[in-house]
C-alpha cells in the first residue's frame, strides 16, 4: 500500500528520488510509532485505524520528545496528507482526516541572501580562480557564479548535462520540480567562463568515460551534491559571509537582487521555477527591510539618523 503510493509519487506525479526518499521517511516514521508507541499499538498498521486525535498526538510525540522544528513536522504532515488523500481516492480510507488538522504554526523567516557589495568581492575571488589553469578551480569558480547568475537549486545544477546548454551558450535547460522544464538565460560574463571551462574539459580530456554532466570530478564523473555543497560554503567563508552558507543563499541572492534593481515579480517566478507567485513573494519582504534600514540611516526622522536637529 505504502509503496505503491511511492511508486505513484515518482513514476506518475515524478517527484524527485530525493523528495521520494524524503516521503518514505516520514511514512515509516509515523508507521513505526503506531506499531510500537502508541498504548495500545496499531500492529499491523492499518489506515483505517488513524484518527484525527492521533495525529495531533503524533505532532506532540515529534515536536516534544523529537524536539523537530515547526518547519519539519509539517514537512512530515505533508508527506502524510498525501499519503492519505491517494488512499482515499483509491477508496482505503473512508475520509480526509487532514481536512480538519492546521498545519503547525512556524515564524516567518526572510530568506539570507549576500548583500551586493560582498557579492561583487566573491566574484572578484572567483575571478582570480579562473585566472589559473587548474580544472579544479575553474570549476568551482564557474559553480558559485552558475548559482548567483541562473538562480537554480543545488539538485538542478548537479543535474545538468552539457547539451543543457544551447549551441550558442546563451540559455540553459533547466529541470525543476516536478520535472518541469524551464529555459534561463546566460549573461555573457558568465556565457565566456563557460565557454571556457568547457575547452578546458576538452583540452584536458576530463571526460574520458562519456559522462554527460555539465559539472565534473577531475576523474571525469558527475559531480555530488555534498561536494558541490562545500564549494559554495567554502567560498562564501573564505569572504566572510556569516552564517549560513549553502547554494540556497547564492539562490536567495541572484532573486533579491534582480528585486532591488527593478526586474519584475513574475520574471522572477518564472527564472526560479516557482509553481505559484506566492512563494517568489517572499523576496519583497527582503527588499522592504532593506529600504527599512536605509531610512532610518539617512532620513532625517529615521531612528539610526545621529545628526543634530537645526
Amino acid at each position: 500500500m505504502i509503496e505503491r503510493f511511492l511508486h505513484y509519487i515518482e513514476a506518475e506525479k515524478r517527484f524527485s528520488p530525493l523528495t521520494v526518499d524524503n516521503y518514505r521517511r516520514d511514512i515509516y516514521r509515523f508507521v513505526a510509532w503506531c506499531e510500537t508507541e502508541l498504548e495500545p499499538p496499531i500492529r499491523p498498521f492499518d489506515p483505517r485505524e488513524v484518527t484525527l486525535p492521533l495525529l495531533r498526538e503524533w505532532i506532540l510525540y515529534r515536536t516534544e520528545r523529537g524536539k523537530i522544528a515547526a518547519s519539519s513536522m509539517n514537512r512530515e504532515l505533508s508527506s502524510l496528507r498525501s499519503l492519505f488523500r491517494y488512499l482515499l481516492r483509491s477508496g482505503c480510507v473512508e475520509k480526509d482526516l487532514f481536512r480538519g488538522l492546521a498545519s503547525v504554526r512556524t515564524a516567518r523567516r526572510l530568506p539570507t541572501f549576500v548583500p551586493e557589495s560582498r557579492m561583487k568581492r566573491i566574484l572578484a575571488q572567483c575571478a582570480e580562480k579562473e585566472r589559473e589553469e587548474d580544472f579544479t578551480s575553474l570549476r568551482d569558480a564557474l559553480i558559485v557564479e552558475m548559482f548567483y547568475a541562473c538562480g537554480i537549486r543545488l539538485a538542478e545544477l548537479v543535474g545538468l548535462d552539457r547539451d543543457d546548454l544551447s549551441a550558442d551558450l546563451w540559455s540553459l535547460r533547466v529541470l525543476g520540480k516536478g520535472r518541469k522544464e524551464r529555459s534561463v538565460p546566460i549573461v555573457e560574463p558568465l556565457r565566456r567562463k563557460i565557454a571556457r571551462y568547457l575547452e578546458q574539459i576538452e583540452r584536458q580530456n576530463i571526460c574520458k568515460n562519456g559522462e554527460k554532466a555539465l559539472f565534473l570530478t577531475p576523474k571525469g564523473d558527475r559531480i555530488s551534491r555534498t561536494r558541490v555543497y562545500r564549494i559554495v560554503k567554502s567560498e562564501l567563508h573564505a569572504e566572510g559571509v556569516l552564517g549560513k552558507c549553502s547554494p540556497h543563499v547564492l539562490r536567495h541572492t541572484f532573486a533579491t537582487h534582480l528585486l532591488d534593481h527593478g526586474a519584475d515579480m513574475r520574471e522572477i517566478q518564472e527564472l526560479l521555477g516557482h509553481a505559484s507567485l506566492q512563494a517568489t513573494q517572499v523576496y519583497t519582504h527582503n527588499s522592504i527591510a532593506q529600504l527599512q534600514k536605509i531610512y532610518a540611516a539617512a532620513h532625517p526622522r529615521g531612528h539610526g539618523n545621529k545628526r543634530s536637529k537645526q
